[in-house]
């Protein structure tokens, strides 16, 4: 897939779609080019045939110092492609995106951006799938954009899974968050990110604080909202993942603590990634949304 034009994807109008996929510069809400591909669900290759705009698509965020090209993001976004076409994108400060990575709080613009390109494609459902960093971006978002209003372009999610996220912010209890924190907090760890890691990181402190992820989560409902966590995850301990399940709705929600999955796109294997695939297309399915 070649690199294709800069769409803002709540005026532009929309490039076509083929089946080998597209390209595309989006433009968040406060101004940052992000990269982004789309590739149609297997057996659905382009929007204007039948059933294309009944298909979900699923929209997935990486973790952080990922992007739309590392293979571990590529190979997840495959496992999904069965089921729903797939919108993966790089978050700012990282892979070929412009701007400087906020570390969760400003992406929430750039799932945004993204959600809005899907639907403008012609997809009504889209669901929304993050890791790590990425996993509190999507319950953020999901909380501050309501699907109270919908529309072509619409930022809503329909379905949101998060996988191997924090509940909450500035946690060093393990060495791997204290290393990161040394890479996001430190002017020798941001060079080294940058350089050894291509993650360029905003130097200043968050100004407001942002919302929690364990502060967003019981604004989610009725999305229906999926936690996977795994219980050798070097990051984030299991009391994360119970503590965003115990802030969630118990009507639409549901925790998967899976045996020996450690962190994140990495570590997810195929398996597990099929299952989070079938919890997605079920809600859909009981949701009314076409899903394959």
């Amino acid at each position: 897939m070649s690199p294709g034009p800069e769409v803002d994807p709540g005026r532009s109008r929309v490039p076509s779609v083929t089946s080998r996929g597209h390209r595309a510069s989006l433009l968040t809400a406060d101004g940052v080019r992000i990269e982004a591909a789309y590739t149609p669900r297997s057996g659905a290759p382009d929007l204007r045939r039948e059933g294309g705009a009944d298909t979900l698509a699923l929209v997935v965020a990486h973790g952080f110092t990922g992007s739309l090209d590392r293979p571990a993001l590529r190979r997840a976004a495959a496992a999904f492609q069965g089921r729903a076409a797939v919108v993966t994108f790089s978050f700012r400060g990282h892979g070929r995106s412009g701007g400087r990575s906020t570390v969760g709080d400003r992406e929430v613009e750039d799932l945004a951006a993204a959600v809005r390109w899907a639907r403008a494609l012609g997809h009504r459902r889209v669901a929304t799938l993050g890791f790590s960093m990425g996993g509190s971006v999507v319950l953020r978002h999901a909380a501050l954009h309501r699907p109270a209003h919908g529309g072509r372009t619409a930022a809503h999610s329909d379905a949101v899974v998060s996988v191997s996220a924090p509940a909450r912010w500035y946690y060093r209890g393990t060495a791997s968050m204290r290393r990161l924190h040394w890479a996001v907090t430190r002017p020798t760890g941001r060079l080294v990110s940058r350089v050894g890691l291509r993650t360029r990181i905003h130097p200043e402190d968050w100004d407001p604080v942002p919302l929690s992820p364990v502060a967003a989560v019981p604004l989610i409902a009725p999305v229906p909202l999926l936690l996977v966590h795994g219980d050798r995850d070097p990051y984030f301990p299991l009391d994360h993942p119970r503590m965003l399940y115990a802030a969630a709705s118990p009507a639409t929600s549901d925790l998967w603590l899976e045996p020996g999955f450690g962190h994140a796109e990495n570590a997810a294997a195929p398996e597990l990634l099929d299952r989070i695939g079938g919890w997605i297309a079920e809600r859909q399915a009981g949701a009314g949304g076409g899903c394959g």
